[in-house]
């Protein structure tokens, strides 16, 4: 046991000889290179050979293989750096980033200088498809800017201000809304109803932008209504200087006489004017019960049920399928719809806009 220990003890001395040895061995020839305990960390123009070079590598950051290091959260150690290192770090960073807060990005593309969103941008948003899609279309000429066809990409517009078209129908281009409602009966035509009765707000709870309805529907109507934001465009659509038109189905029970039609259209005497229909048709027939559908531009409250009423034919129901160019389709009766960009611009060529 005593000889182990011996032979433990004479390894580790011999151990400390050849290390020894070799100090001597170096010193005769070149000179060794410092301990890395030994260097210096420091950086910058006063750094000597022994130091890093610029500042840069693994002993400039204080992280020389054995060199001083200080214990970090976790058990992990991080290289330490020197007083005067942590001095010049600071003193570079500030006068690399001191006074530029108000510098501008430089202008990297043509025009930039101007004012206004580039058009294909503006395309995109109004839901004409990805900006790549928008741009085919200008360069197929088939968009225009205030009456000017646009032949070039890069075109700036103002929303605000600049007519767009595509196809000759004008774009919304700002945050407008549209929207077709097939209303049931029994739905009051207002946003809110203080009686508490359903109306046609309940139908678009969960829009962040206020909507409001385009005319009126009875109560007992069905069919098309229009929601939209657009006042401009709600304005003109119920205004008797467009002539919008609008086409209803009612349900009456004859026989109806062959002239019913020429009657509506040369007009009904009301309590409030004659009211004509431009357009009447027999739609079917079975026995005494009759679908007809009317056309007129007139919006006078309960029109085209006091005009049958008035020629002898009450109805029993009524649904409007269409609001000028918008119509009812398969669209079923509590649905809400967006309309299309094609519907927008057909809506907004009807009134001039």
């Amino acid at each position: 046991m005593r000889s182990s220990g011996s032979g433990k003890s004479g390894g580790r001395g011999n151990y400390r000889g050849a290390g020894n040895n070799r100090d001597e061995r170096q010193g005769q020839g070149r000179p060794s290179k410092p301990r890395p305990e030994e260097r210096r960390y420091d950086v910058g123009p006063g750094a000597t050979q022994d130091g890093p070079k610029s500042g840069r590598g693994g002993a400039a950051r204080g992280g020389a293989k054995g060199g001083p290091r200080r214990p970090q959260q976790g058990g992990r150690t991080e290289p330490a750096r020197s007083r005067e290192y942590e001095t010049r770090v600071e003193e570079r960073n500030r006068d690399r980033y001191a006074g530029k807060k108000d510098i501008k990005l430089p202008k990297t593309f043509p025009g930039a200088e101007q004012e206004g969103e580039r058009l294909q941008k503006v395309l995109a948003r109004a839901g004409y498809g990805s900006r790549r899609a928008c741009e085919e279309l200008i360069e197929q000429c088939r968009v225009e800017v205030n009456g000017e066809i646009v032949t070039e990409q890069g075109k700036r517009v103002d929303p605000e201000k600049d007519e767009v078209k595509v196809d000759g129908l004008t774009v919304a281009t700002q945050s407008y809304q549209f929207f077709s409602l097939n209303k049931p009966a029994g739905v009051v035509s207002t946003m809110e109803d203080p009686e508490g009765r359903q109306c046609l707000g309940d139908y678009v709870t969960n829009r962040e932008t206020r909507l409001f309805h385009v005319g009126r529907l009875d109560t007992e109507t069905e069919g098309v209504i229009l929601l939209t934001n657009h006042g401009e465009l709600a304005h003109r659509l119920t205004h008797p200087k467009y002539g919008v038109q609008k086409t209803y189905l009612a349900h009456i029970v004859g026989p109806i006489p062959r002239d019913l039609g020429k009657r509506l259209k040369d007009g009904i005497q009301l309590e409030d004017g004659y009211a004509r229909a431009d357009h009447f048709r027999v739609v079917e027939q079975t026995g005494k019960n009759y679908l007809v559908e009317v056309t007129l531009h007139e919006g006078r409250k309960h029109i085209v049920r006091r005009m049958l009423a008035e020629a002898g034919f009450p109805v029993d129901k009524l649904v409007r399928t269409s609001f000028g160019p918008i119509t009812l389709g398969d669209q079923k009766s509590g649905w809400l719809r967006r309309l299309s960009n094609t519907e927008v611009g057909m809506l907004m060529k009807e009134v001039e806009l």
